[in-house]
């Protein structure tokens, strides 16, 4: 490899250029490491191409994003310091494989879990400042071997990536903190207030217990809002792991009923489960599933009416490769206005008297949750009659 390296095409570089500029103006973490893979698989003309990411807590590398399989395959995947991955982020230098197999630091356990062939492999080390954060592979160039140009886009597109990928995660965490504390002043206000009344030697002791369930209200809320506050965290920067597993569905549906069943029961909520026959194996993260199922149940619960009702369905969607899980109440229903915001953060809908509940988080946590793990999720409301969140998840083929 010369120390120089050679110059690159026009049509490189001006597609490189068009590239830096959508990857300087995405935030999204997830959305970005898309970009990152597509342009380099399109620029070298290779068969594949993946990131591989250092986790900034246990320094391990993980794969991240790859374009040919679904990105909750791969996620958590720790990747050896002693393979292919290993040395360019170790080294901190570019490599090519022209051969894996016959490379020693190459392993077969990715090919295998995801049906595979790996040829050949051009990496170079995604570094911010000199320091690497991870690493940029291309598979199997399509025609001939990888040239010297294939190694200077691909550091160049990689310095680009770098900067972009650190610029996000700055954003959101710097974005997501000074929103969080915002939130916080609410229930912290109300406990502080509380608590100043709660001093007082004559307070009656009816006027003392409805304070002390205030506090505890809000102590509660703040609870939820830290958890739900870390999950959105982890979330944006790509910490959060997903592992996929086959499980039943209706199994897992009846569970999620179960716990609100009592909280359904205090309001005579009758709760409806319907599940489309033959419909039962799903390849999904079920903890992730979980979460979001009952965040979706306990929202039905408390946005319905008393006596109503709730219904859950799970279905395949008419092309056969999504189950689709819908939950729907009797509720009073989501006013125009605040549709387009259900899903954004710390969005709350204001209740009939004018205040918002909850911490605005679960949604936004639940569906970015669906989308890494290759669904989507929706909304679906008429005022006075009720509403319907739905999402769903790709079903295997065959």
């Amino acid at each position: 490899m010369p120390d120089q390296p050679p110059p690159l095409t026009l049509q490189r570089l001006e597609r490189l250029i068009e590239i830096s500029q959508t990857l300087a103006s995405t935030l999204d973490h997830h959305k970005l490491l898309r970009n990152i893979i597509q342009a380099a698989r399109d620029l070298i003309d290779c068969e594949a191409a993946s990131i591989i990411l250092a986790d900034t807590q246990s320094g391990e590398l993980r794969f991240e994003a790859t374009t040919n399989i679904e990105a909750a395959q791969m996620e958590g995947l720790v990747i050896p310091m002693d393979s292919i991955a290993g040395w360019i982020f170790t080294n901190n230098q570019p490599l090519v494989v022209p051969d894996a197999s016959r490379d020693p630091r190459w392993s077969r356990v990715v090919d295998t879990k995801i049906a595979f062939v790996t040829r050949s492999i051009l990496g170079v080390p995604l570094a911010h400042r000199d320091k690497p954060i991870g690493v940029v592979q291309a598979l199997n160039k399509r025609v001939g071997g990888f040239t010297d140009e294939d190694v200077a886009t691909l550091r160049t597109l990689a310095a680009q990536a770098a900067i972009a990928i650190v610029n996000a995660r700055l954003f959101q965490q710097s974005d997501l903190i000074s929103e969080m504390v915002h939130e916080l002043r609410t229930p912290l206000g109300a406990i502080m207030a509380t608590s100043h009344l709660l001093l007082r030697p004559n307070l009656p002791e009816e006027k003392r217990a409805d304070l002390i369930r205030t506090v505890q209200r809000e102590t509660e809320r703040l609870t939820t809002m830290t958890t739900d506050f870390l999950d959105m965290a982890r979330l944006e920067s790509g910490r959060m792991r997903f592992r996929r597993e086959r499980f039943d569905l209706p199994e897992l549906i009846q569970e999620c009923a179960d716990v609100v069943r009592p909280q359904a029961g205090a309001r005579h909520i009758v709760l409806h489960i319907e599940v489309e026959p033959g419909l039962t194996t799903l390849s999904s993260d079920r903890g992730k599933l979980k979460q979001v199922i009952l965040n979706l149940l306990t929202n039905a619960v408390k946005y319905n009416r008393e006596h109503g009702a709730i219904t859950v369905r799970a279905a395949r969607t008419p092309d056969g490769k999504f189950a689709r899980l819908s939950v729907a109440d009797t509720g009073r229903g989501i006013p125009p206005e605040a549709m387009e915001h259900m899903f954004q953060k710390f969005y709350r809908v204001p209740d009939s008297e004018g205040y918002a509940t909850g911490t605005g988080l679960g949604l936004a946590v639940a569906k970015k949750m669906v989308e890494v793990l290759g669904g989507e999720m929706k909304v679906e409301s008429e005022v006075g009659i009720g509403s319907t969140f739905w999402f769903t998840q790709p079903l295997e083929e065959g």
